[in-house]
């Protein structure tokens, strides 16, 4: 079968052919009909975090076919919609358990340490398999699985409140559910930071409130009252600073973005005098993925307006996609389409 992939950190995706996955135990091999490009792949793509064993198929906003099951699978039968959750743990250990796959020492994620789904087949364990409720359209399905889902995480770890103030800063996929999100979870308001203006757009259409990152978003955010909770989807310190610079006492700024950089925190200007908390977040769980299944199927969650544009499965197209992303280009999310 046909896969795109990274080869050199630094370099392009190419596409190679590797063998068809042939299911086994409790292994469920998916046709692959959707597969978000996230800001992730473009970060593995040039170099870090590191993944790997390369070459290695990008790819973990997936969503298919049931093509193949194993002798052990019971839950699911050819030509199932599905989509997958991205973080494949051990199923053993304490954390699988309590399905925090994302803490598994042994675990590794689809397109991160094992194959992922830029691809015309993807295989993954059956615990890993989700069922796509009718009305929610494969391409939607594909990019709840990272953007929708680590946005939820986030807002939960952040424990937005009804009647609360969010600030989202970066408005893609990720800050796209997050708007929404932040509603259904009864936020009164929520400003929207970016720096292109169709993305500012687009969150206003959602009720947010714009803030163009080119001027001073601290400022104007502070000038409103600060927020309760602010997230860094970016990936940035100077990001990250913004954050925490923003909030209303007692307020919670939460780290999501993937960075190398690093900030300094004064304990007592920073944290003390206004009881502020910083906060790591990862990843999701299987449990926040069907909750936003539900909202999808329900009309709750829109992402008509996050899944922007499609591509086929071919080298220039991926990676346009993905040095769009590098540039903070206008497409919200675009998607592998098969």
């Amino acid at each position: 079968m046909r896969a795109l992939q990274l080869i050199t950190p630094g370099e392009p995706l190419e596409m190679r052919e590797v063998a068809d996955p042939i299911p086994g135990g409790d292994e469920v091999v998916i046709d692959v009909k959707a597969a978000g490009i996230c800001s992730s792949d473009a970060h593995y793509r040039e170099g870090f975090p590191q993944v790997g064993p390369l070459p290695l198929t990008l790819g973990h906003e997936v969503a298919g076919v049931v093509a193949a099951v194993g002798p052990e699978v019971a839950a699911f039968t050819p030509s199932d919609r599905v989509c997958v959750h991205y973080q494949v743990g051990c199923g053993r250990c304490e954390y699988c358990e309590r399905r925090l796959e994302m803490f598994c020492p042994d675990g590794r994620m689809i397109g991160n340490g094992r194959p992922g789904g830029y691809a015309e087949q993807i295989m993954v364990p059956e615990r890993n398999v989700i069922a796509i409720p009718g009305a929610v359209p494969v391409e939607h399905a594909a990019v709840m699985m990272c953007s929708s889902a680590t946005s939820l995480h986030a807002l939960r770890k952040g424990r937005v409140g009804a009647g609360e103030t969010v600030a989202v800063f970066g408005v893609g996929g990720l800050g796209m559910s997050a708007i929404q999100l932040a509603f259904i979870a009864g936020a009164a308001q929520v400003f929207a930071v970016d720096i292109k203006q169709a993305k500012l757009d687009a969150a206003a259409d959602l009720g947010a409130i714009p803030v163009d990152a080119n001027g001073d978003p601290v400022a104007e955010i502070l000038a409103a009252g600060g927020c309760d909770v602010a997230i860094d989807l970016v990936g940035s310190a100077t990001v990250m600073r913004q954050c925490l610079d923003s909030l209303a006492p007692m307020g919670r700024a939460v780290a999501v973005g993937l960075t190398a950089d690093t900030m300094a925190i004064g304990p007592y200007t920073d944290l003390v005098s206004g009881e502020s908390e910083v906060i790591g977040t990862s990843d999701h769980t299987v449990g926040e993925i069907v909750e936003l299944l539900g909202l999808a199927a329900d009309g709750r969650l829109d992402l008509d307006r996050v899944v922007q544009r499609t591509v086929p499965l071919e080298e220039a197209a991926v990676n346009a996609a993905l040095d769009d992303l590098v540039h903070f280009g206008d497409t919200i999310r675009t998607v592998i389409a098969m």
